[in-house]
């Protein structure tokens, strides 16, 4: 077997596995959209992460989509020889290269700009549904249980929430200390709980190692496949 032909093996054998793992995620996201309430009671235990505080299923569908574009590209580009398909492949991998090294920047330099974002999109969200949707009241429940948090950045993101109104002006248990029936306005500012978005940022410096460890071979293997989509390309004409 010729250089050529075993890169282009290797080449269909990695994005098939990307094309069905795409289509795996496509159809994880969807069930989540579809019926979050089942998703929360087999994965609550292990829901603790930053894909709590926005809607995990649409996220998880764009993902799984553009996993099985990009599976269908590189994978019919390098079994039929096609230049068109490789370059396409090529760009669309080095477009979210270049886009996950310009908001790992903006992560690490701007991290007061994201608070401010998050603050903006996700404390609308509470104070609009929490007490109303049950999958975010259980999203939220679940993730201030397990971080020891309280909202977004303090208890006052629930302020006016259908919770909060329909609850004698009271805020959510975890708010206030252990066996507090009752967590009004005075004893949640007196304990002030720190909020989901300063203990999840204690979490990501925690395991920094592995956060970038995971980050860094993202990038490798991105690398590697436009690598070897570009020998591919430019060695169809020696052929």
């Amino acid at each position: 077997m010729s250089c050529f032909s075993f890169i282009k093996v290797i080449m269909i054998l990695f994005n098939l596995a990307i094309f069905l793992g795409g289509a795996a995620l496509l159809g994880v996201g969807i069930w989540v959209s579809v019926d979050g309430s089942s998703f929360m009671k087999i994965f609550g235990s292990v829901s603790s992460s930053v894909l709590q505080f926005v809607n995990v299923g649409y996220f998880i569908i764009a993902i799984g989509a553009v996993l099985l574009v990009l599976g269908f590209l590189g994978c019919c580009g390098a079994q039929k020889e096609s230049k068109c398909l490789l370059m396409t492949f090529f760009s669309i991998v080095l477009i979210i290269f270049i886009a996950e090294i310009a908001g790992a920047v903006v992560a690490l330099v701007y991290t007061s700009m994201a608070e401010t974002l998050l603050a903006a999109t996700v404390t609308p969200v509470l104070k609009e549904n929490y007490g109303k949707s049950s999958d975010i009241t259980q999203i939220w429940n679940t993730t201030m249980e397990e971080l020891h948090c309280c909202g977004l950045m303090n208890y006052t993101d629930f302020t006016n929430s259908p919770y909060y109104s329909n609850n004698g002006e009271t805020y959510p248990s975890y708010c206030c200390p252990k066996g507090m029936s009752r967590c009004n306005e005075t004893l949640a500012g007196k304990v002030d709980v720190p909020g989901c978005f300063d203990q999840l940022l204690k979490q990501i410096r925690m395991n920094a190692g592995v956060v970038g460890g995971v980050a860094a071979g993202i990038c490798a293997l991105e690398l590697a496949a436009m690598v070897v989509a570009m020998y591919l390309y430019c060695h169809l004409d020696e052929k």
